[in-house]
């Protein structure tokens, strides 16, 4: 797995390299600074997707989900006038609520997770436009929430606090994820269900979570991108987000057949995700291939995973013949 990480590093080196040289603005304080904070927001919920994968599970539903999560907030902020930690713990439970349930379908329902996140993409997109009339919501002349604005849209420095939270998120998801039990047994699951059953793990309940936490994670996100775009149209408001949590965790070395994946690769897989974008913005190359990029890497990630996937099958069948081969000489020889 590091070799798959150290390889997605060095990458990450070389286009940032020769985007530099290309256009030297690239490596300008204000576009690191405006690429980190992207990188903060985007990677924020791509962790929940991508312990969602890593148990051979899929959730299509983060981007309506921003936008209705988004839209509660603000109405509980400025037309409620809510006080703002009891309106960031309702919409963050709501993302656990909604996340929990999508988890609950799979689950008990034994509904297959594409179908279940692709109905709530359609249900959440809906439910957000008919919440607000299809009409933008925003903060207007409200106020009271200035702490909370600069904890989620400040900076330390010239460093983003959302950037600053991913990377204490990452550090928190890396230890559930690959030092505790927790975390072995999603890798079980995510390898072989049936055989992680019989072995005594609650699969049920493992999966469950790991759509808790994506929501959770989706929701704090919510409130980033809240502060972040000042208002939420709810028809276009995290419109394909979902894709660039699929592609920053395919490119981390997170299998979409499960089982594989790891927090550092999909930090890393942000990182190079928000990279190319900039480079199509640093290049002048039209945005309307934004998705055209996204749709290219998550392909070639996938090519470069099933490869990954027949030379690690083949070195086994090679190492297992050799074993018998030994095997049977040594039987011989005796």
């Amino acid at each position: 797995m590091l070799r798959k990480e150290l390889g997605l590093f060095l990458l990450i080196i070389v286009i940032g390299a020769i985007t530099a040289v290309l256009n030297p603005q690239f490596i300008s304080q204000i576009n690191l600074t405006n690429l980190a904070n992207q990188i903060g927001l985007f990677g924020l919920f791509a962790i929940g997707v991508g312990i969602v994968i890593i148990t051979g599970g899929i959730e299509l539903s983060v981007g309506s989900m921003l936008a209705l999560l988004g839209i509660i907030f603000l109405d509980l902020l400025v037309n409620h006038e809510i006080g703002w930690p009891l309106a960031l713990l309702i919409t963050v439970g709501g993302g656990v609520i909604l996340g929990t349930i999508h988890g609950l379908l799979v689950t008990q329902l034994r509904l297959q997770p594409f179908v279940v996140t692709l109905c709530g993409l359609l249900i959440y997109r809906g439910l957000a436009r008919y919440y607000t009339a299809d009409s933008t919501a925003g903060f207007g002349y409200g106020s009271g929430y200035e702490t909370l604005e600069w904890l989620v849209s400040g900076r330390v420095g010239v460093v983003p606090n959302a950037f600053i939270f991913f990377v204490a998120v990452c550090l928190v998801m890396s230890v559930v994820l690959h030092k505790s039990v927790f975390g072995r047994y999603l890798f079980a699951v995510g390898k072989n269900e049936e055989a992680a059953r019989f072995s005594g793990i609650p699969t049920k309940l493992v999966v469950t979570a790991a759509y808790s936490i994506a929501g959770l994670l989706t929701g704090l996100s919510a409130i980033f991108f809240v502060f972040y775009t000042q208002s939420v149209s709810p028809s276009a408001h995290g419109n394909f987000y979902e894709l660039y949590a699929v592609a920053a965790a395919v490119l981390g070395g997170c299998s979409l057949r499960g089982g594989e994946g790891s927090i550092l690769g999909i930090f890393l897989g942000t990182v190079l995700l928000q990279v190319l974008q900039n480079l199509v913005n640093m290049l002048g190359i039209p945005s309307s291939l934004n998705y055209t990029v996204m749709g290219a890497v998550i392909m070639l990630g996938v090519i470069a995973d099933r490869e990954l996937q027949r030379r690690r099958m083949h070195k086994i069948m090679i190492e297992s013949a050799a074993a018998r081969a030994t095997g049977k000489a040594a039987a011989t020889a005796g």
